[in-house]
């Protein structure tokens, strides 16, 4: 596997590129901004973008889809029940003074058991919601690693007052999703560091 992370955006974003190293397919997970910067990522890897997945629809983290879309014809999955959050794209940038992003155009929809399949990596698709309604995390269990968005951060949480949010299903998906991994399981979340789930299980206040 080929993995690389790049911040992206004004409210900084991890913005990952996941390569197969046999095909050289790969998939680029919540490309908030900077089309061109994660394009030249993908160019200097020898990597051809198959799949942008989204871990959830907020405007941070997809801001460079539909330009990604349009210059490689990759395909855009969503967790069903994002449907809503992409047709409010412009307020929910208006809300934190940002400005619009593009609609990434047309997107298949994925639930919790689908397998999102990039060259001979298998991504596992787990229903988190509660940050948002139909919120994703990404299962790589061969590499022990999960893409968490903004469901689980280092000691934290994603918060749960912005519009379709839900502080009791996050907890849910905190608890009985993400903590049934294995302690060992690399979480890469949304933003900032990365953690373990172990590591969340002893220090994170929200698995108590």
């Amino acid at each position: 596997m080929i993995l690389d992370v790049l911040v992206v955006g004004s409210l900084p974003v991890n913005c990952y590129v996941v390569g197969c190293e046999s095909t050289r397919e790969a998939a680029v997970i919540d490309p908030g901004n900077e089309a061109g910067r994660i394009a030249a990522r993908l160019a200097e890897l020898g990597l051809r973008l198959k799949t942008i997945v989204l871990t959830h629809a907020h405007f941070d983290h997809l801001g460079a889809a539909r330009e990604l879309r349009t210059r490689t014809g990759a395909e855009v999955i969503v967790g069903a029940g994002e449907e809503a959050l992409l047709g409010y794209l412009a307020e929910q940038a208006a809300h934190f003074r940002m400005p619009p992003v593009e609609h990434p155009g047309e997107v298949r929809t994925v639930t919790g058991g689908d397998v999102v399949t990039v060259g001979t990596l298998r991504f596992e698709v787990i229903a988190t919601p509660g940050h948002s309604p139909g919120g994703i995390s990404l299962y790589l269990r061969e590499s022990g690693v999960v893409f968490s968005g903004d469901t689980l951060f280092w000691g934290s949480v994603g918060r749960t007052d912005l519009p379709g949010s839900d502080h009791a299903a996050l907890l849910r998906s905190l608890k009985s999703a993400l903590g049934a991994l294995p302690d060992e399981t690399r979480v890469l979340p949304g933003h900032a560091e990365e953690t373990t789930i172990g590591l969340e299980k002893e220090q994170n206040p929200f698995f108590e």
